[in-house]
């Protein structure tokens, strides 16, 4: 009875040392789990910044590659020779008909010649449309005819009608078209109201030429244009006329050269030819000034006759006076070269006061002097209107 007695005791003693044994194990294994999981989870977190880094990788090297393959479209080469090619390529179009109104009526003196009139400050309408076939790539279609209010309001000579191609490349056209002495020299010193002018430029010029193949690209600032007239049988049986030039456009400054030489004919009898070297200057001012300066030194070669030099030059300027009132000034001074007996030289001025109470409106009041060195002088006191209208559809 005794050793049972002691033997309970004994176990009695032992069991909390049992317990503590039992939960001093399971402490160690929960430490060396929760290690477990710590190494689990610094695994799981480096793999999470390898993903991150990857990922980004991918989407960096994904625009580079579609940036690469915008950048390279130009160089590639392009197939438009096939309808199924044509067919897959999704087309944009576009049309623009347009037409300018411009009457005016004034008082004309020459000399001992004195009236008034009703006469027509080139009113014109037209038609243009485009349609993109390629990326970068359009055909082009237009068509502009001159309106003769000065005699019965009928529809006149064709001023341009032509068919050309647009690529990045440069453009390639056909037909009737404006030549590059007028774009990039005329073009900048035409700002008034009236059938002749730039005044100077105006008498032996040229504004638009038929027959003609036109070759223009832009390269950044600059713009390369460079035109012939193949006029079949009619005067040379290769080219009538050459005419290039080249135009540096920057914010408000155009700078242009240009250089033209064409063939003279009398009844398919050679005559000679006459070179012109033209030059522009024009900018615009932040006040709103604009000035402009267009200049052509003429060589008439003659191989009958003696040759001889004359010169062109127009100046305009214009000034905003409000918000719907601007000044026009211009000066000008035209010599053809001949002597007394039979030239026709002058020059002159004009001033001009626009009205433009809509934006596609304006009236004005014209004074034009022109000074002749052997002739009657001209003058003339007018006011006029002028109407534009235009309209585009895109399909």
């Amino acid at each position: 009875m005794q050793k049972k007695s002691i033997c309970f005791l004994f176990a009695a003693l032992c069991a909390p040392l049992v317990q503590a044994q039992n939960e001093q194990d399971q402490l160690q294994d929960l430490k060396s789990q929760l290690a477990d999981i710590r190494t689990q989870l610094s695994a799981l977190s480096s793999l999470s910044v390898q993903y991150e880094t990857i990922n980004k990788r991918i989407e960096v090297l994904e625009k580079v590659g579609a940036k690469n393959s915008e950048d390279k479209w130009p160089q590639k080469q392009i197939s438009i020779s096939t309808d199924q090619n044509i067919k897959n390529i999704p087309s944009k179009k576009d049309i623009k008909v347009y037409a300018t109104v411009r009457p005016t009526f004034g008082y004309i003196d020459e000399g001992n010649d004195a009236s008034w009139d009703v006469k027509d400050a080139l009113s014109h309408a037209g038609i243009k449309s485009t349609v993109e076939f390629n990326q970068q790539w359009q055909g082009i279609l237009h068509g502009e005819w001159g309106i003769d209010l000065s005699n019965n309001g009928n529809f006149g000579n064709a001023r341009q009608v032509y068919a050309a191609i647009d690529s990045p490349y440069g453009k390639v056209g056909l037909g009737k078209q404006r030549p590059a002495q007028y774009l990039f020299i005329a073009e900048y010193v035409d700002i008034f109201n009236h059938g002749n002018s730039p005044f100077a430029y105006d008498p032996e010029s040229i504004f638009f030429v038929d027959n003609l193949l036109t070759y223009q690209i832009k390269q950044g600032d600059f713009t390369w244009m460079l035109v012939s007239q193949f006029n079949g049988t009619q005067g040379d049986n290769k080219s009538d006329l050459i005419n290039g030039g080249v135009s540096y456009d920057k914010d408000n400054l155009h700078v242009a050269l240009t250089y033209t030489n064409k063939g003279i004919y009398e009844n398919e009898q050679e005559l000679g030819d006459n070179n012109i070297v033209g030059g522009s200057l024009a900018y615009s001012f932040d006040s709103g000034f604009y000035f402009a300066l267009g200049y052509q030194a003429k060589k008439y070669n003659r191989d009958l006759s003696i040759d001889r030099n004359g010169h062109t030059l127009d100046v305009s300027m214009a000034y905003p006076l409000s918000k719907n009132y601007k000044v026009k000034m211009g000066y000008f001074d035209f010599d053809d070269g001949h002597q007394a007996a039979q030239t026709q030289n002058y020059n002159g001025a004009n001033l001009t006061l626009e009205w433009l109470p809509a934006e596609n409106l304006r009236l004005h009041v014209e004074y034009l002097y022109r000074d002749f060195d052997y002739l009657a002088d001209f003058s003339s006191f007018s006011v006029g209107v002028r109407y534009d209208y235009s309209q585009a559809w895109n399909y």
